[in-house]
């Protein structure tokens, strides 16, 4: 694929290679989202047919994106944390049982698990990546397989590490957690929409997606994927638009006891926000016609020579069959000044983001190749 920088309003000035921080809006997102406003100008012209319908297209137009057989196991959530809480809530959890997490791990896919153990008198097994840049990424995964136990109630982990992009190999994990009888919780937002993701292929018990960065949406609202395993729980929250057949306005007094089916009960309340919806929707559709792997192959293609060049300098990346194209950390050699470093990508107006001892660098299509060339002349001047 070719570049999609004239699909974006980027300020020109910057080079931005942080889409992992946060992704810029694509024009027709933010027209959608302009829409929206406009539309609740005059609400007598919103009917309660549109409280479910826009909703129900992006829970179509996400399955797609992550090959999901059932949109009905998609559903809307403001947060990570939030489609977390729901997977904390449901899990069967008790005393020497022990849920496993990454070193690093974003919060957001630590502090549930964290609250559920000390609940349960249950155990949080960190696997912290092997100190060594050999295999790194490899070891690091043979060593979750290997913490992997009978007493692992959940693995929940990211598909790409959020600081360095170290690439998490979830078809083995799921393997193993089938075989002990674990659940695998997955947070999706540092990869999906520009990384290929098969629901079918990994099987999930949950997948968890911030809608802000490579879904190129808008802040507050995500997508979630819910799995057999959590049909018949409880959700976080009790609104009235998760319960069953709650799309029959004129018999919302007449209380339900049952929930919407299957994941659907864990759609978050006022899920039919008419700004956010539409402009994620309007996001993902575009993701769909430009398909991940061509994101993937496109970043791929715009990154490879370059870092080659910074290992030659003495910089080190991980290999690629255990890391993202997309994202990636670049750590320093002994001889590179990580302070000299900031100060002249801060004035060359070049953005990425530092996470400890790691660059971490994140293009998107946006991206051009004489952006991605100017970084790598700063860091190997």
């Amino acid at each position: 694929m070719d570049c999609k920088k004239s699909d974006f309003q980027l300020n020109h000035s910057f080079t931005y290679l942080n889409c992992a921080y946060m992704s810029p809006l694509m024009k027709r997102v933010e027209e959608a989202g302009h829409a929206g406003v406009e539309r609740k100008r005059n609400p007598f012209n919103i009917s309660p047919e549109e409280f479910f319908g826009e909703t129900e297209t992006l829970r179509g137009e996400f399955a797609k994106l992550i090959n999901a057989s059932d949109p009905k196991r998609v559903v809307t959530i403001p947060s990570v944390s939030y489609g977390m809480a729901n997977v904390a809530k449901n899990l069967p959890l008790s005393q020497g049982d022990n849920i496993i997490v990454v070193g690093e791990q974003f919060p957001s896919n630590v502090y549930p698990w964290m609250k559920a153990a000390d609940n349960n008198n249950a155990e949080i097994i960190t696997i912290t990546p092997p100190d060594t840049k050999k295999d790194r990424g490899k070891t690091w995964n043979q060593l979750i397989l290997e913490a992997i136990n009978a007493n692992t109630k959940l693995v929940a982990v990211a598909n790409v590490h959020w600081a360095d992009g170290t690439l998490f190999d979830l078809k083995k994990i799921r393997e193993r957690t089938h075989e002990v009888g674990a659940r695998l919780a997955i947070d999706g937002t540092q990869s999906v929409g520009a990384l290929p993701f098969d629901v079918e292929e990994i099987k999930p018990d949950a997948l968890i997606c911030a809608g802000y960065k490579w879904l190129m949406g808008p802040y507050s609202i995500g997508m979630a994927y819910y799995g057999p395993a959590l049909d018949g729980g409880e959700p976080v929250e009790e609104n009235w638009i998760n319960r069953y057949e709650s799309e029959d306005f004129s018999n919302l007094v007449n209380y339900n006891d049952q929930y919407q089916p299957g994941a659907l009960r864990y759609e978050v309340g006022e899920h039919s926000n008419f700004i956010l919806v539409p402009m994620l929707l309007e996001a993902v559709r575009q993701l769909n016609e430009w398909g991940p792997a061509n994101i993937q192959q496109y970043c791929k293609d715009l990154t490879s020579t370059g870092i080659e060049n910074l290992k030659f300098a003495g910089y080190w990346v991980e290999d690629e069959a255990y890391r993202g194209s997309h994202l990636f950390g670049i750590r320093l050699g002994d001889h590179h000044d990580l302070e000299g470093i900031k100060e002249t990508l801060n004035r060359e107006n070049i953005l990425v983001s530092f996470r400890g001892d790691s660059i971490r660098v994140s293009p998107n299509v946006y991206n051009t190749q004489e952006e991605f060339d100017k970084l790598i002349r700063v860091l190997c001047a």
